[in-house]
């Protein structure tokens, strides 16, 4: 235990908690795209993924609670990080030099606290149905349907998306170096996997509220 809490303590520790709660997020979240993009075959096909998730029981709820901590360390690790890169370098440097990847690197502060945001509200959206406009427990396909036929929040998880992107693009980059698999041979393979995952899985949510908002789904 001892070991562990000095190496969450080392700047290093909490580059690795980010690297590993940061894949376990991106498994969360190709599989959750792949199961939300059913909603253009048949929307009915939501509500019997949603069953048989339900059906888990007990299972599910660790699943949940998996990513729950994997957020939250997340997050955590990535306060601290920024505290200590402040502490650090007090002043801010007098110019930039803007690189090509230096922009989503540049939104990563910001695009995380929106990213929390956005989750919040996600789950008070489509799963409690709190700010949903008319939700109806079970038909994830009609609530999906209804609450992003609502112009402003269709807006707002397209904004969240182009975050998404942004963060999985420097995020998933960046990963490699953080485990020790950073080789410049490896960099254009890299930067294609980045970018892949970035516009299928942020793209693959994106088409849903554009979708719902031009009337196509039904």
């Amino acid at each position: 235990m001892n070991r562990l809490f000095a190496l969450w303590e080392s700047t290093v520790g909490k580059k690795v908690a980010m690297a590993v709660t940061g894949i376990v997020m991106v498994l969360f979240l190709i599989s959750h795209v792949i199961s939300n993009v059913l909603i253009f075959k048949d929307p009915r096909h939501l509500d019997t993924y949603a069953a048989w998730l339900r059906s888990l029981g007990p299972l599910l709820w660790l699943v949940r609670l998996v990513l729950l901590a994997s957020v939250v360390i997340h997050v955590l690790a990535a306060w601290q990080l920024t505290r200590r890169a402040h502490a650090a370098r007090p002043v801010a440097y007098r110019a930039h030099e803007l690189q090509v990847a230096g922009y989503a690197e540049r939104t990563m502060r910001w695009g995380g606290v929106l990213l929390v945001v956005f989750i919040v509200f996600h789950i008070l959206h489509f799963t409690t149905g709190t700010l949903h406009p008319d939700f109806h427990p079970g038909e994830v396909g009609r609530n999906v349907i209804v609450g992003m036929a609502v112009t402003p929040v269709a807006i707002f998880y397209l904004v969240a998306m182009l975050a998404l992107a942004l963060h999985l693009w420097h995020g998933v980059w960046s990963v490699f170096q953080t485990v020790g698999l950073s080789h410049p041979a490896w960099n254009r393979s890299r930067k294609a996997l980045a970018v892949g995952l970035a516009v299928l899985i942020a793209g693959g949510f994106a088409t849903i509220p554009i979708a719902a908002l031009a009337g196509w789904l039904r």
